[in-house]
């Protein structure tokens, strides 16, 4: 058989090189495929977190953004169901209340896991709540667990461990007394602070009850949440895969998570815009109503129990006098504010507690009466603002609290002759400046941890590690104290209303809007309901193109 060969290399290289041109204008035809392309295709699901996280450690998250990463972390005794938030069956299978409403006794799964294999037993529960109420912790939502019998003096360091109403009878059953009937004791117990640590992985990396040990860390890591640290970029992203230990892994429809982090509103939308988003944290109020004319599809506002607010440092001079706190918070139009700033369905704030937080509203509170601002600071000493010294409202980094604070500070100026100077400071200086108490004025959100008016009024109390205004009153303290030992919702109701009246009176803080949650949604997301917490439990998350 003979074979044909070419005389010459030259027209061979020619073919070869112009399919090669072929081929490469093919495929620039054809767009790269987008992280949220590709996220969809492979149930990977890229979520906004704004700023990045400061630890991973669930006892000492203090902001709404610690949850939505810590969720998928780990699981507490029970979890929530992803249209309206009820309690569910988590780590406990089911759970018994005795008669009075006192003792809870939960029996956890057989099958319940740490992401290292290890089983999540009743006594990891106990350890875990004793760290948080261990005073050498400084855990700032310590509060939150003394609701249980003898926590509180436990945790004030006036009282041991052996009265705290906590015991484990075994390793699958968890027994829980309570100081007094509590109807949201359940939902409670989706907050971080409740949730299990494992003991030993912390230990390995410090002490049990320190801050700062750097146990949360890719290789380290230990959780029993549906998913599992993989990666931690420090400011730019947090990867976390579905956990092969976890006890509901079928029900699981994620294999990843990527939380990506941001240090401006604009920086996310643009990473929305150019497809490595699914959804977004929160959105520059300045692109509201373009989303809202070009693609509203897009756009979500969703309720969201919140209240943004400031708060005065009542130790510092100048604003230990209740007048001028009044008056700074009479000279605030927060109707201009939601309708002219922010412009996504918040509501001007004359209380601290939004209106029908489990049925209860506050019926007076905050106006804007300039007249009665300038007349309180000119009986304070201080007419037209004179003999004031400028005073500092301190801010973290971000559109929307500059542009609030650019607000405030031109209505103070110009209703009172007070002098404002605005300092801008990323997130972490600005936790740290809050727990020491090294601010005048402090732009802070509340975000209920549970849908009832103590999820807000309780961060006022004398000693709480929320409080951090320096103001404290004991007819206050015993409202409350009082509230929780009412027999009926409309008589707890009426003492939360003469609570919060003190409070309001008392001025440690000026309520300004009630919140939304103004984000973006891509459609691919399914599973993603409307929840007043804005919680969204990932094991009910899927994405589907």
């Amino acid at each position: 058989m003979t074979f044909l060969r070419p005389t010459s290399r030259a027209p061979l290289a020619a073919i070869f090189f112009a399919s090669f041109l072929a081929l490469l204008a093919l495929s620039a035809c054809k767009p790269r495929e987008t992280a949220v392309e590709r996220g969809t295709r492979e149930q990977v699901l890229h979520r906004g977190i704004g700023v990045d996280l400061a630890d991973l450690d669930p006892h000492l998250a203090t902001q709404a953004a610690d949850y939505n990463v810590l969720s998928a972390l780990f699981e507490g005794l029970v979890s929530e169901e992803p249209v309206d938030l009820h309690p569910v069956p988590g780590v406990a299978e089911r759970w018994d209340v005795s008669p009075d409403g006192l003792t809870y006794t939960f029996y956890l799964r057989e099958n319940a896991k740490w992401s290292n294999g290890d089983p999540v037993t009743a006594q990891d529960f106990v350890d875990s709540w004793r760290r948080v109420l261990t005073p050498e912790l400084g855990a700032e939502s310590a509060h939150l667990l003394h609701v249980i019998q003898g926590a509180k003096a436990f945790n004030k360091g006036v009282a041991g461990f052996d009265a705290v109403g906590i015991t484990a009878p075994d390793t699958r059953t968890l027994r829980v007394t309570l100081e007094h009937p509590t109807p949201y004791f359940l939902s409670l117990l989706n907050h971080t602070a409740w949730f299990p640590v494992h003991r030993a992985t912390i230990e390995k990396a410090g002490t049990f009850t320190r801050r700062g040990t750097a146990w949360a860390r890719p290789g380290k890591f230990v959780g029993n949440g549906p998913f599992t640290l993989k990666e931690w970029r420090f400011g730019q992203e947090i990867v976390a895969v579905k956990s092969d230990t976890y006890w509901d892994r079928a029900s699981v429809r994620l294999n990843g998570i990527v939380f990506r982090a941001f240090d401006s509103l604009d920086a996310e939308e643009r990473a929305f815009r150019a497809g490595q988003l699914h959804l977004t944290e929160a959105l520059p109020p300045g692109r509201i109503e373009s989303y809202r004319r070009d693609a509203p599809e897009l756009l979500r506002i969703d309720p969201l129990l919140g209240t943004y607010f400031l708060r005065l440092n009542v130790g510092r001079p100048f604003l230990s006098d209740v007048r001028v706190r009044r008056a700074l918070g009479l000279a605030i139009d927060r109707e201009a504010i939601v309708e002219k700033v922010l412009r996504g369905g918040q509501q001007p704030a004359r209380s601290f507690v939004p209106p029908g937080t489990a049925g209860y509203v506050f019926g007076g509170g905050f106006s804007t009466d300039f007249d009665a601002a300038r007349a309180l600071l000119a009986e304070a000493g201080y007419p037209e603002g004179k003999g004031l010294p400028p005073f500092e409202l301190l801010f973290n980094s971000s559109e929307t609290h500059r542009v609030i604070a650019e607000a405030i500070q031109e209505m103070w100026r110009r209703e009172l002759g007070v002098q404002v100077e605005l300092v801008n400071q990323e997130l972490n200086a600005v936790l740290e400046a809050r727990r020491t108490g090294d601010f005048q004025i402090l732009r802070s959100v509340w975000t209920g941890d549970y849908n009832d008016p103590t999820s807000f009024l309780d961060i006022w109390q004398s000693g709480s590690g929320n409080n951090y205004t320096g103001w404290s009153s004991a007819s206050y303290d015993s409202l409350l104290f009082e509230a929780q030992r009412a027999t009926s919702p409309e008589e707890r109701n009426r003492i939360f209303a003469r609570a919060e009246a003190l409070l309001l009176e008392a001025v440690p803080m000026i309520p300004i809007y009630h919140y939304t949650h103004v984000f973006l949604l891509r459609p691919d997301v399914k599973g993603w309901h409307p929840t007043l917490l804005d919680r969204h439990p990932y094991k009910h998350v899927w994405l589907e193109k």
